[in-house]
């Protein structure tokens, strides 16, 4: 068992990238398919679904590849860990590699990306950076 279940699946997806694997199995959650969805949505994944196997639910991720098999992800990094959150106000939320990237923030509002919640004016606790 992982103490700490969004560093796992952001590992799954970095190790995914790497091996150049088409999709990655993941235990789901709720937080891991709202994750998921932010990174569809930005262009980091080609799709995701929740599948039920053999009585648990699982996260299927399909990454997403360049023309010439380059993984569109660069590098997942782990920001807020369990034995250190990191809590951000919405002046402190700062582009990720020039703007390159992304950060996904859970605020009060919702998981949503940094420059989302730049744009609404609420701060919140940094899980991880993209790019």
């Amino acid at each position: 068992m992982t103490t700490d279940p969004i560093a796992d699946m952001l590992t799954r997806i970095r190790n995914g990238v790497r091996a150049k694997h088409a999709r990655v199995d993941l235990p789901s959650s709720k937080l891991k398919v709202e994750i998921a969805r932010i990174l569809k949505d930005e262009g980091y994944l080609t799709n995701f679904k929740v599948v039920d196997e053999k009585g648990k639910k699982t996260l299927r991720v399909f990454l997403r590849y360049t023309p010439d098999r380059r993984g569109v992800i660069t590098d997942l990094q782990r920001v807020s860990r369990p034995g250190s959150r990191r809590y951000v106000g919405k002046t402190a939320i700062r582009p990720v590699v020039g703007g390159m990237g992304i950060s996904i923030v859970s605020t009060p509002r919702g998981l949503m990306t940094g420059q989302a919640a730049r744009k609404e004016g609420v701060g919140g606790e940094m899980l991880c950076e993209v790019w």
